[in-house]
Formats: structure tokens, sequence, C-alpha cells
């Protein structure tokens, strides 16, 4: 008994071991790429059951390689899915949520640990071609968080001023996305007008891909290939169109599959195919209002946007040679925060300065009997537990969320309409039925206790914003997200002020003297600082206590015309002897023509000393969003942060 127990020991030390004594031994490390597809559908594979359209090489790399039925994203939704990718971390530990847009002011925490970083320690060389998604900003871009070369977009293909037949935006109806460009490092490079622009994407990133691969063959490397597409605006270049029976959709794919073939075949003509781990994997699930043209989620329920199967789980196959046997379909939980931990594990690197809530799947790619690396999962979407799974179980929570049924798809590039969609508390069991058709909670109690204490578990380390818990482990909670502000000291600090209209609750700053406190904030309109008001003007009357010798009075405003936050049309600066009559030292007539810049700008007045005790701002709201703009009508928008006098 005891010799038979020394020997299964020793083998499933050696299994987990094999890789680990290789690169210790001084074999070379193995070579890591992940091809990251954007808003492909669990049933947009041939080996996952796609129809209209073939991927050969896609399933070559399944047939040599593992797939996985049960593999899942963190979010169902693009930057929080990549984030999550890049750090072994649900999104709410890292603090990326949605979709950044082109003018966000934040991005991936350059403090936080990603796969790059982790590679470049351990002296491999990193190569991004593709989406990145993760902060357009200096401080946030691939080549100073781990990566030697990056081409690519750095946000989203629909996030261009090109409406859906491809024409510009330039009409009545202007678009505040600005020019969308395919980036070199740190700059953008060649402008992207036209779809047909978009349809050489594929292409260009599969030619620095091969490239790459071939300058990089003798020494250890990472290549991440986030594919921009199937996300919409969809577009193939001329050799794939028409080459699928589904249309435009098919196409695409079908192009997506001929560029891992290119990357496959480099490997193996360079002779590096054996020690090399291919990843293959969506960012979350399909965009179903698109109709036929949208993707299919197979037998799943719901798409991206939700965490029903549909958005959060997705398509996955893994190819090693050397260390995966071929033909494998697993049906263990995994996911895309499983990675990170994966390639540490490879590695021999035990990343325990790092929090993170992923686990390694080396057993599986091993072939260990019987090894289930994660049993639990949860699902979060913009900060809220929407359900957590178990086992074969999963229990969806109470919450509001977007649905596809119930409503037409759109057709030819242009989207449908959504629905909305009200769950209750939820038990499926997912082994039995994949689409979520059975509501089986009055069946099983204490399975939904059970998920519930999961639930728990989630929420007292991420948190909740459906329940209004704040986890202990949340990116808000051990990294604060302190206001940031700019310190402006100047003697209207501690003085009193009266507002005639006071700021819209969402905004109101950080007290009632928040225009005299010598804090000023910064683009982000979220910051403290900033007090909006919503078709209001701003008229503040502040009271210096006494007469004052009085050099100049600077009032601050935001220009952010993409979040309806307009400049005033007319501002004026007054003051006063006795605070009743009031006389004019300063005004201006800003422009609110079409802008896309995000910027603060001071309206001061310099003026010769004069000894007065009241001072009064006067900033008049244009009220409505002007007809250029899409919120055409709607309540216009002005913030302001400080008012300074010196």
């Amino acid at each position: 008994m005891n010799s038979f127990y020394f020997l299964a020991t020793r083998i499933i030390l050696v299994s987990t071991a094999l890789v680990l004594c290789n690169c210790e031994n001084g074999n070379p490390p193995p070579n890591i790429i992940i091809i990251f597809t954007d808003d492909q559908g669990y049933g947009d594979l041939g080996c996952y059951g796609a129809e209209g359209f073939k991927t050969p090489n896609i399933d070559s790399m399944a047939n040599e390689g593992m797939l996985f039925t049960d593999f899942y994203v963190s979010q169902a939704v693009c930057s929080a899915s990549r984030a999550s990718l890049m750090t072994g971390s649900y999104a709410e530990r890292v603090g990326i949520q949605g979709a950044l847009s082109p003018w966000a002011v934040n991005g991936l925490d350059p403090e936080t640990e990603t796969i790059a970083k982790l590679l470049k320690r351990h002296g491999y060389i990193n190569a991004i071609f593709g989406k990145w998604h993760l902060g357009h900003r200096f401080e946030y871009l691939p080549l100073q968080n781990g990566f030697d070369e990056y081409s690519g977009l750095i946000c989203s293909n629909d996030m261009w001023p090109v409406d859906y037949e491809g024409k510009p935006l330039n009409q009545d109806k202007r678009s505040y996305y600005p020019p969308m460009s395919f980036w070199e490092g740190n700059e953008p490079k060649d402008k992207i007008k036209t779809l047909k622009d978009q349809a050489q994407i594929t292409r260009k990133i599969t030619e620095l891909s091969v490239d790459f691969i071939e300058r990089n063959k003798d020494n250890p490397f990472f290549l991440y290939v986030p594919h921009p597409m199937p996300h919409q605006p969809i577009a193939a270049s001329d050799k794939f169109l028409g080459k699928s029976q589904l249309g435009l959709y098919g196409d695409v794919i079908m192009e997506i599959d001929w560029s891992v073939g290119q990357i496959l075949d480099a490997l193996k003509s360079n002779g590096i195919e054996d020690n090399t781990l291919v990843i293959y994997a969506s960012d979350n699930g399909p965009w179903l209002n698109y109709g036929k043209w949208g993707g299919s989620a197979g037998p799943l329920r719901e798409g991206k946007g939700t965490m029903w199967e549909g958005g959060a789980r997705v398509p996955c196959i893994m190819r090693w040679p050397e260390i995966i046997s071929p033909g494998q379909s697993i049906s263990n939980i995994a996911s895309t925060i499983d990675i990170y931990p994966t390639i540490a594990n490879i590695l021999g690197d035990k990343i325990e300065r790092y929090a993170n809530d992923g686990v390694s799947l080396m057993p599986l790619l091993n072939g260990e009997k019987n090894s289930n690396p994660r049993n639990e999962l949860y699902y979060y979407y913009g900060e809220k537990l929407i359900a957590v799974r178990k086992g074969k179980w999963k229990l969806v929570f109470p919450h509001v969320y977007r649905s596809y049924k119930g409503v037409e798809p759109g057709e030819n590039l242009h989207p449908g309409p959504y629905n909305k969609g009200q769950s209750g508390l939820e038990l499926y069991d997912l082994r039995n039925d994949i689409g979520e058709t059975k509501n089986i909670s009055g069946l099983f109690p204490n399975i939904v206790k059970e998920l519930e204490q999961v639930g728990s578990l989630a929420r007292s380390k991420l948190g909740d914003k459906l329940t209004n818990e704040i986890g202990t482990e949340s990116y808000a909670a051990v990294c604060g997200y302190e206001p940031e502000f700019i310190k402006i000291e100047n003697m209207a600090v501690g003085s009193s002020l009266t507002l005639e209209n006071p700021p819209n609750k969402k905004y109101k700053g950080e007290s009632d003297r928040a225009l005299i406190n010598g804090m000023g904030g910064t683009l982000n309109y979220q910051d403290q600082s900033w007090q909006g008001f919503e078709a209001e003007d701003l008229v503040a009357i502040i009271d210096l206590g006494s007469a004052k010798s009085i050099n100049s009075v600077e009032v601050r405003f935001l220009q952010s015309q993409v979040f309806w936050i307009f400049l005033p049309y007319h501002i004026q600066i007054e003051h006063s002897a006795d605070g009743n009559n009031f006389e004019l030292i300063y005004e201006d007539y800003p422009s609110n023509d079409f802008s896309f810049e995000q910027k603060i700008i001071s309206y001061k007045a310099n003026i010769d000393p004069l000894v007065s005790r009241f001072i009064r701002v006067k900033g008049y709201n244009i009220d409505k969003c002007p007809d250029y703009h899409p919120g055409a009508g709607g309540p216009s928008w002005i913030f302001s942060d400080e008012i300074i006098i010196n």
C-alpha cells in the first residue's frame, strides 16, 4: 500500500513539474501566443458547430490540442475582459470597467502586474499586434507596460466618425469620435477612414505577427494578437469576400482562420511549433442585435453585454504539441483569468507578491487524471455580481439586464434595438441545461443556499453594486479611488459662498464650498472637485468677510462636449463693496462650436488693485445641446471647480 502511494505520488509530481524541469535544465522556455478575437460567439467556429462557413486551421488546432467547452471571460465587454486576460484578475480587482472610449482619461493602472511584465522579467521579447483597449494615454500604452513592439488600434473599431454605411459623420450631426488610426509604438500612423481601410487590418496584423515570429525564432517570445474583428463594423479583404455561405460575417471569420493558419505555418517553418503554447479565445459573446452578421452564441442564452452564458462563455482552444495531448475536449471550468497564473506556473514564478484571482491550468494541460483546478466562478458585470457558478450549478441573482429577445435584429451592418430583461433568484443546471431555460431554484433550496455563500464570499472580496457592498480586495478599497485634485491657494478659501442655483446632486463637489476650497479638478468630470449645473446658470457670490485689496479674479470651467458639458455662452465677473450694488469688471462670450477637445479653460479678470468685499461670478448655460450634437435638444451642462481670488 505504501509503495503504491509512493509511486502514484511520484507520477503526479513528475507530471506537474514536467515543464518546470525543462526550463530549469536549460531547455528553452516555451513561446507564448494568445490570439484573442472580438465579439466572436460560442457557435462561431467549425469545431463548436458553426454553419455557413469553415474554419479548418482553428479546427486543426482543436484536433491537435485541447478544446474547452466551459471557458469564460470575466466580463462580457471589451476593456474589462482584456484587463482580466492581461492580469489574471477579475476587473473589479484592477479597476477597469466597460469599454474605454477614445476620450477616457483612465486606463489599466501602470502599477498593475500583467502577462507581458511577467514574461519580460523572464527574458521574453513581447509584441502586440491588434486591439489594445486598455487606455490610450502615454502611460497606459503597451510599450510602457511590458511590450517591446505594438501596432494596431487603441480601442474598438466602431469608435470612429463614420456611420453604418461607411460614410463620414461630418454633416448636420457630428460624431465625437476622433479619426481612427493604426498605431505604431506610441504614435498614430496610418489613418483608417473607410470600411475598405478596415478590411486590411486582419491581413496587416497577420503579416506583422509572422514577421515577428521569424525575427524571434531563436529567443523566447510572447505574441499577443487581439483581432479587432468580428466586432462591428465588420470588413473582409477582397481575397475573402464572398467565400462563405453566411455572407460577410462568415467571410470575416474565414479570414481570421487564415490568419491563424499563417501563424501556425510560421511556427512550423521555423521549427518552433512543438515548444509554443498557442491559445485561441474571444473577449466575449456575440453582438446579436446585428442579426446573422452579429455572430452566434450556439445553444447559449443571450450574448455580449450580458452575463448569461452566451455573453460570458466563449470558445477556447489551446495547442502545445510538446505538452498537450491531441484531440481533447475538456468540460472543466476555466477562464481568461487563469492564463496569467498558468504562464507563471510554466516559468516557475510563484507570483506571491501579486494578488490575483486565477488558477494554473497546467494540471489540465499536463493531462493529470481527475484534476480540476477551478470549481467556482464569479460572473461580474460593471461591478455588479450577476451570478456565481460552482460545479454544474449556476445561481443568478436578481438584476436587470440587456436582452436580445423579443426584438427584431438588424441586418447589413445595421443594429437592431435592445430589449430589457429582469431576472429573479434563479438556479440552473448547466450540465443538463446549457441554454439556461429551466429555473430549478425551488427544487434545490440547499444548492441555492450553498451558492449564496459563494456569492457572499465574492462580495466580501470584490464588492457588489447590486447590494452596495465594497469588497476588501477591490480596486476601490485597495487603491482608494482617491479623488485627484490640483491645489490652488488663493484668498477666497475660507470665505462664505452663496449659490443662486444649487449644483445637480450627482455632481455637487466636495462640499457646499467646493468652488472656493482651493481644490481644482482634472479633465475627468467625475472628479469630486467639479460642480455640475444641468440646464441651470452658475451664479456665485463670494463674501470675503471684509474689504480687501484684489488684483485678479479667475473662474475655471470644463469643456467636454462628448459628455454634454459645454462652456457658458456668457461669463461675467463683478465686484461690490456692500453686496447690493455690483460693478462689472470682466466679461467674455466663449464659443461652443463643435470640438473634440476636453480641456479646462480659465477666464481671468486682471485688474488694477481695487478694494472690495463681494465678488459675483455668472456663467450662463446654453441650456440645450446644439443641433450638431448627438443629444441635440437635450439639457446641456456647465461644470466649474474653482473661483480664484488674489
